[in-house]
């Protein structure tokens, strides 16, 4: 089991790192850490003390500690520090929350329960794991409301920001953001080549293997006949996404199935993009309620041009979502042209200036 006693967490790293330090005289404890160390990354190589390191800032620097419970007493007056973990096996042992507070541990961690717990966070040091990327997802209020140009714009806006940014393909009946883009014939693996993914995805590996295109990494669907990858599958590869910092916008479904409903959860901020027409209003207020069993922050961006009696305030007020915005009209892109928001002086991509200075803001920066 893995127990946290504060919400403090590591600092952000930049880069790959190496591994933790580790300190304990119990050696079976060490023959323990030392093999989840080794199945978490192979840069994870930790360095070993019995107790705190007479080296002038090795303490301070290591991007993750973990301390035996045998060796609690002797790092007791070690400097206050983030990314402490009290590693202990006595299931039935209250002291060890003490000790943990008398170090100034982060969190508690008793194998071999918290195992994977401790696998999950050496890999994200040896990754350089920092902020989390914020995920946009843009869904469609009703079949071909734009939602899939929209979510390309604010990728390709992203990008030309200069932000680490993937674009997420999670509509596996929408043709392919690939194609979309003007890069059907990209290198680079597509979602049917995760399915069988489980656990852990490393970031680094995942985005190293997508296409690139326009300056960002796209995660799209093949020619094949697969039209889904199990919600497992899709957990892990937003998850790995996420770690990567940056932006991730994702193109989801207006169906919440098992697979929507997992890149759901993982979106921060959610986009519901809406024609501004009666019929389409009253789709998207199916979707809407659908999505935000899931998700908590959905807004409405509304596409014109307006049905008699409309405005995007009175869409929002009928669908009792905030409002985002009015969607601007571009013209058609044709065929291996210019990207959606690809022109940056052009309406559309004036819009997702506008939304990515907002939404970082709201965020705390990103």
């Amino acid at each position: 089991m893995a127990g946290a006693i504060t919400h403090d967490h590591a600092a952000a790293a930049q880069g790959r790192q190496g591994g933790p330090l580790i300190v304990t005289e119990d050696v079976e404890l060490l023959d323990d850490l030392l093999r989840l160390c080794a199945a978490a990354a192979a840069g994870a190589r930790p360095e070993v003390h019995h107790t705190v390191p007479d080296g002038r800032g090795t303490w301070e620097a290591a991007p993750l500690v973990l301390v035996g419970d045998d060796a609690a007493r002797r790092v007791r007056g070690a400097a206050r520090r983030r990314g402490v973990v009290l590693v202990g096996r006595d299931q039935d042992d209250s002291g060890v929350w003490r000790r943990a507070v008398e170090i100034g541990a982060d969190h508690v961690l008793l194998l071999p329960d918290g195992e994977q717990w401790l696998i999950d966070r050496i890999a994200d040091v040896a990754e350089g794991v920092g902020r989390p990327a914020l995920t946009v997802g843009v869904i469609g209020g009703r079949g071909g409301a734009g939602a899939s140009t929209l979510a390309c714009a604010l990728a390709v806006t992203s990008a030309r920001q200069g932000r680490r940014t993937l674009l997420v393909d999670a509509d596996p009946l929408g043709g392919g953001l690939d194609v979309l883009l003007g890069g059907e014939t990209a290198e680079g693996l597509r979602w049917p080549a995760f399915s069988a993914s489980r656990g852990r995805v490393g970031g680094g590996a995942l985005e190293e293997s997508l296409p690139e295109l326009h300056a960002l990494r796209v995660l799209s669907w093949d020619r094949s006949d697969a039209v889904a990858v199990p919600p497992q599958a899709v957990r892990a590869v937003l998850a790995a996404a996420r770690r990567r910092g940056g932006a991730v916008v994702v193109d989801l479904p207006r169906r919440v199935d098992e697979g929507a409903a997992e890149a759901l959860a993982q979106v921060d901020l959610g986009v519901l993009v809406v024609p501004a027409e009666l019929r389409a209003i009253a789709a998207a207020a199916r979707v809407a309620s659908a999505a935000g069993m899931v998700l908590g922050d959905l807004r409405v961006a509304v596409r014109g041009p307006y049905a008699p009696g409309l405005d995007d305030r009175e869409v929002a007020r009928l669908l009792g979502l905030p409002l985002l915005g009015e969607v601007p009209a571009e013209p058609p892109v044709p065929d291996g042209g210019v990207p959606p928001g690809g022109a940056a002086r052009g309406p559309l991509a004036r819009f997702c200036t506008a939304f990515w200075d907002r939404a970082l803001v709201e965020a705390g920066g990103v």
